[in-house]
């Protein structure tokens, strides 16, 4: 493919939208014509770089994790709040089925 050639052609754009079920207007097909092909061209100039001494990871910044410690700690009362639910089970809330599923 040359420099000129286009990546991608409104008739490709149009096909792929076709098998997606997506109906397109004609500026919309331009459109996404020429945005798709700038994203091609994209990926071309990202596959092109030199990575051979690179390592892989799995995020470019380190992580690390920011909630608090889990720590037991006086909640309220179990029995308590499960007198004040509507329904309960097993030490549980018991709430309604989902999904048509049966109790």
């Amino acid at each position: 493919m040359t420099a000129d050639a286009p990546r991608l052609t409104r008739d490709e754009v149009a096909h792929v939208a076709h098998l997606a079920r997506l109906n397109l207007t004609d500026d919309e097909l331009d459109l996404f014509t020429a945005q798709l092909g700038d994203v091609l061209a994209h990926a071309e100039d990202i596959e092109r770089l030199d990575v051979a001494g690179v390592a892989p990871t799995a995020h470019p910044v380190e992580l690390y994790n920011v909630v608090r410690a889990d720590v037991v700690r006086p909640s309220l009362d179990r029995a308590e709040v499960l007198a004040a639910a509507p329904a309960h089970e097993d030490g549980q809330f018991k709430v309604p089925a989902i999904l048509g599923e049966e109790l």
